[in-house]
């Protein structure tokens, strides 16, 4: 059994996946009634076996919490277990894209200055991590697909490709820079119906791997993949919980020192003060209608 913190919420974010729980009961069709909101931080109450959770209150896995630095702001914390958890898991865990994380003892050395990876979605949160991580591991070509030009090579890509002018151009546009040695795919943003554009950047003659955040709805349309794929390819689900791949996520909450060097850096994020449920919904909403938003976060409590 693992040890919980029980702890007062001071802030909670809202995700894309928060929405599709509201309306589709991701992960929580079984046991409603539920509350929304992954993100949180707050103040340590109790701590023990047995800590239950109460209003405004939150029960916490000991070994997937850490203390906020000195210099950081609960609002700064909460952008990241969700979005930062999910990146991770894509990048590092054996079960997905297999890199071997910058803080791990890996028995076999691993070349990371000559490996690339193609990040698509560079302007999500996942992503805006994914390529962050990328950075951490001394990846040598960093290719990222969307987001700021700017804010993405000041966080270590190598290349920031436009994601516009249809699926033919972009996978021109990432054949340009990866040549046809690519095996390594974070998809970040596609459905399954997109997820032909980095399927097609795959290399045509190494088996590459595809980590991709969404899966539930669709699928790969194979007829619009673009070039043979000899040695095929596999496609790998990724969920940013952070128990079901405690090898891979435990030891990231031990590295506090991340955030201290600037080698991790929180994300933007707008603040609402108090639960207002009419705000909860309406950035629900706007996941729900694709469009555009910061990172929301509610402050609970003082």
């Amino acid at each position: 059994m693992r040890r919980k913190i029980q702890i007062r919420t001071t802030v909670a974010g809202l995700n894309p996946h928060d929405q599709k729980a509201r309306d589709a009961g991701l992960f929580i069709a079984d046991s409603l009634p539920a509350i929304l909101g992954n993100d949180i931080t707050g103040i340590s109450q109790l701590s023990g076996y047995r800590s239950t959770a109460r209003q405004q209150y939150a029960v916490v896995d000991a070994p997937f919490s850490s203390k906020i630095p000195e210099g950081f702001t609960d609002d700064d914390a909460t952008t990241l277990p969700t979005n930062a958890i999910a990146a991770l898991i894509a990048l590092f865990d054996p079960s997905r894209l297999d890199i071997p994380a910058p803080w791990s003892r890996q028995t076999q050395p691993f070349d990371y200055a000559g490996t690339t990876l193609l990040i698509l979605g560079g302007g999500s949160n996942c992503g805006r991590f994914g390529v962050q991580f990328a950075k951490m591991a001394e990846i040598g070509k960093i290719v990222v697909v969307g987001g700021s030009e700017s804010e993405m090579k000041g966080w270590g890509a190598t290349h920031v490709l436009d994601r516009h002018g249809g699926d033919e151009a972009v996978i021109a546009r990432v054949r340009d820079a990866v040549g046809d040695e690519l095996v390594y795919v974070f998809d970040a943003v596609n459905p399954p119906e997109g997820q032909h554009v980095g399927i097609s950047s795959l290399s045509s003659w190494r088996k590459g791997r595809v980590a991709r955040l969404r899966a539930s709805v669709g699928k790969v349309d194979e007829g619009k993949i673009v070039g043979e794929k000899r040695e095929g390819y596999d496609l790998r689900n990724v969920l940013g919980t952070l128990g079901l791949k405690a090898d891979t996520t435990g030891p990231f909450w031990d590295r506090s020192d991340l955030l201290k060097t600037g080698l991790l850096v929180p994300l933007r994020y707008e603040v609402v003060d108090g639960l207002d449920v009419y705000k909860v919904n309406e950035v629900l909403e706007r996941y729900k209608d694709g469009e555009k938003v910061t990172q929301t976060h509610f402050k609970v409590s003082a």
